[in-house]
């Protein structure tokens, strides 16, 4: 009797994903690489759709920021964008897309924020008025 080796089992998109990310170290993304073999759009466009809502926080309820951290997604930005490219390189694979069209996608994010400039500390020089500084007289 002829027996099954588990690379039979899995889709022919799942097994290009473990080729892709056959590291020990790239599991995460062979994971989400997967899921994007496995995501529900019925097309390239839907699928990377779903990466998107898949490796980026959002937060969960509109107007609470915090509720960002009880969403699915992985989390620090750069984990977010290696989790994003997986994801794509699994539609890639499920939708037979070229794959410089597929290195090509970026994630469909707003900017992040620019950093908020903090004033630089006020030095006191000599002979300059004190005024906010409580006196030493009683």
């Amino acid at each position: 009797m002829n027996q099954m080796i588990p690379q039979q089992w899995a889709s022919p998109c799942g097994n290009q994903c473990t080729q892709k990310f056959a590291a020990l170290t790239q599991i995460p993304w062979r994971v989400f690489c997967k899921k994007g073999c496995d995501a529900d759009g019925e097309t390239w466009e839907e699928c990377l759709a779903e990466c998107n809502e898949i490796c980026y926080k959002d937060p969960v309820l509109k107007d609470r920021q915090w509720s960002a951290y009880i969403d699915r997604s992985p989390g620090a930005a750069n984990y977010s964008e290696e989790c994003f490219h997986a994801c794509v390189a699994g539609c890639g694979y499920k939708f037979e897309i070229d794959t410089e069209k597929v290195d090509k996608v970026r994630p469909n994010r707003p900017p992040p924020p620019p950093p908020v400039a903090k004033p630089p500390p006020h030095v006191v020089r000599p002979g300059e008025l004190t005024q906010d500084l409580p006196g030493t007289s009683a």
